[in-house]
């Protein structure tokens, strides 16, 4: 009789920690997410002037054309690549990671210089842009949305030029796209490329 109800009260007890643990718990969190970080818990979705989602905020775009700030190097090109056309092979070992290469590595040196100096520095510096550690070097994830305010700032002759737009707007959007420390004093201040960009879309030039 008593291992009856030791059994019950164990299964009774199994079943309350699995509603609550399995049920309750899960959904009064996706609630709580979707009433205080709605724009968080969503994937915090960018969206244009038309109202269309363009992308995230936690996750880098390749940008590379002069009338846009380029984004840092990523050895997965974001993961835009086409399983079926993935010539090299970005997409085989999954959509995420760096590349590993140690700086004696000479296919660092070839990805940064160029066996003929066609590498992201000679480029950068043909473009007239200053190269800053994180304009030529990949990050952890290879899908980082940030680059420094440095980095941000080095390329703006570039992009005043092809936009005819007056450096100093360039500053001043850079500024305001600038997300500080975490709290004020974790992380380092870093630009979302993606939302500087769009900004840049909707800046007229000026005298």
């Amino acid at each position: 009789m008593s291992f009856a109800r030791d059994a019950g009260r164990a299964v009774r007890s199994t079943l309350l920690l699995w509603v609550i643990t399995a049920i309750i718990y899960p959904l009064l969190m996706i609630a709580l997410g979707q009433i205080v970080f709605p724009f968080q818990a969503n994937g915090s979705l960018i969206k244009n002037a038309q109202n269309q989602v363009v992308g995230s905020a936690l996750i880098g775009q390749p940008f590379t054309s002069d009338r846009y700030f380029n984004s840092r190097p990523s050895t997965t090109s974001y993961s835009t690549a086409d399983p079926k056309k993935d010539e090299a092979g970005v997409l085989k070992t999954g959509v995420s990671g760096a590349s590993n290469l140690a700086p004696s590595n000479p296919a660092l040196r070839d990805r940064i210089v160029g066996k003929n100096d066609e590498g992201d520095f000679t480029r950068l510096k043909k473009a007239g842009v200053q190269p800053t550690a994180d304009l030529v070097y990949t990050s952890a994830s290879s899908l980082d949305p940030h680059i420094t305010p440095e980095a941000a700032k080095a390329q703006i002759s570039r992009v005043a030029k092809a936009r005819q737009l007056q450096p100093k707007q360039l500053e001043t959007l850079i500024s305001q796209n600038t997300d500080n420390r975490f709290l004020g004093i974790f992380g380092e201040p870093g630009v979302n490329v993606l939302k500087l960009n769009l900004a840049l879309d909707r800046l007229k030039p000026g005298i």
